[in-house]
């Protein structure tokens, strides 16, 4: 019994002490060794998708076929889709799934559950990632305490196993009980095609999901998290003296590109998830299943390109069709401030922005106080070609108490005259 209990409190001293050897030197020649010289996996063959069985929005007809999978484009804004075919294939999703651990972490920011500082102890299961020189890796030591920052670029720019795992224990205590949380946030946000097993996408027997499933998740994480860009548009993150690029190569082929994440395993192929963003238009763009690293970027590069070219986000202006304010009487204020309770992007054609048109229609000409904050007082219709695509609430901005008595009997007054 005292040697095997020896033996465990050593192993841990034996851990620290190999991961402080195999340090920066040795592991920044493997990472440009695997970089620049590792044979590209062959992934599986792919069928070209017939151009009849390409769905483009408005039923325009398709432009191309791609050497993909599956593949989705969305627009960003109004989270319409573009271009899609096969886009509830399931497949592994590789390094993917580090999308939604990368999702819960910026969550678990927003929620002050944790800082940016946050210092973070590297586990031997961790380490033992940073080890594999078959998978990607930011090339963390056991016992090292590393902060949340550099966890977020390692996961992102390096799609570190590694790092993935030191915030999955982090974060809920084990792997098991993040993945748990991955599944339950995927549901939240409808991704009903989707299933984990792990943080870092390790092919696992029942880890699935769709493109469609994964350019909804991009499009949600930009727009609940908009500093996601931060760390996914970065080119090169450094940690311990190892530089590494950023598995994105489209960030270094498009100015318009800001992220997010590729994946790659055999089974499936190469993936890549990417968004942009171009004179006030974003795209959400889902590659899954080419050949090679080259041909992931290629077709997303293709599809981002054509989006940028063919349609526009408008944004009209309701703020110029509704009155800033609305009258009130027997209130402790004449006027109560209104505004539209959101203002909707609509998808159109280049060169067609101008068939989108909103008109004002109120409900009441006049509030009598008590007013709560909220109270619809009308709506705007916003249209397309003449066609509502969407019908938004205008609402008061503050509540109205009622005045004194004297006001409210003048006020009464004025409404008989």
């Amino acid at each position: 019994m005292r040697q095997s209990i020896g033996c465990r409190l050593f192993l841990p001293s034996i851990l620290l002490l190999v991961g402080l050897i195999a340090g920066p030197n040795l592991a920044s020649a493997r990472a440009r060794h695997e970089r620049h010289s590792r044979q590209p996996a062959k992934a599986p063959p792919v069928q070209p998708v017939p151009l009849s069985q390409i769905r483009v929005f408005d039923n325009l007809p398709a432009p191309f076929s791609l050497d993909a999978r599956s593949a989705v484009l969305l627009d960003g804004h109004s989270g319409a889709v573009l271009y899609a075919f096969n886009e509830h294939e399931k497949m592994q999703p590789a390094s993917l799934a580090k999308m939604m651990t990368f999702y819960l972490t910026l969550k678990a920011l927003a929620q002050k559950r944790i800082t940016l500082d946050t210092e973070v102890t590297i586990s031997e299961k961790a380490w033992r990632l940073s080890m594999n020189n078959q998978v990607s890796r930011m090339f963390l030591r056991v016992g090292q305490q590393v902060p949340i920052h550099d966890l977020l670029y390692g996961l992102v720019v390096s799609s570190g196993n590694d790092a993935a795992v030191a915030l999955a224990q982090y974060l809920a205590g084990s792997t098991g009980a993040f993945v748990i949380q991955m599944n339950a946030e995927a549901k939240r946000l409808g991704l009903t095609e989707t299933h984990f097993m792990n943080p870092d996408g390790l092919p696992a027997d029942g880890q699935y999901t769709t493109a469609a499933d994964m350019a909804k998740l991009g499009r949600d994480l930009i727009e609940r998290f908009p500093n996601a860009v931060t760390y996914t548009s970065t080119k090169y993150f450094t940690f311990d003296k190892i530089r590494q690029p950023n598995f994105n190569a489209l960030l270094f082929h498009d100015a318009r590109v800001n992220g997010i994440k590729t994946g790659h395993v055999d089974s499936a192929g190469y993936h890549l998830v990417a968004s942009a963003d171009s004179h006030g238009m974003e795209l959400i763009s889902c590659v899954l299943g080419t050949t090679s690293e080259a041909r992931r970027w290629e077709e997303s590069e293709k599809l981002i390109d054509w989006g940028f070219r063919t349609f526009s986000s408008v944004h009209p202006d309701l703020h110029r069709i509704v009155p800033a304010s609305i009258r009130v009487y027997g209130g402790v204020a004449d006027q109560v401030a209104i505004a539209p309770a959101e203002v909707p992007y609509a998808t159109v054609e280049r060169g067609k922005e101008g068939t989108v048109t909103a008109a004002y229609v109120a409900s009441a000409r006049y509030l009598i106080a008590p007013i709560t904050r909220g109270a619809q007082v009308g709506v705007v219709n916003v249209m397309l070609a003449g066609k509502s695509i969407a019908s938004v609430p205008v609402r008061t901005e503050s509540a109205v108490a009622e005045g004194g008595f004297v006001k409210r009997m003048t006020d009464r007054i004025r409404l008989m005259l």
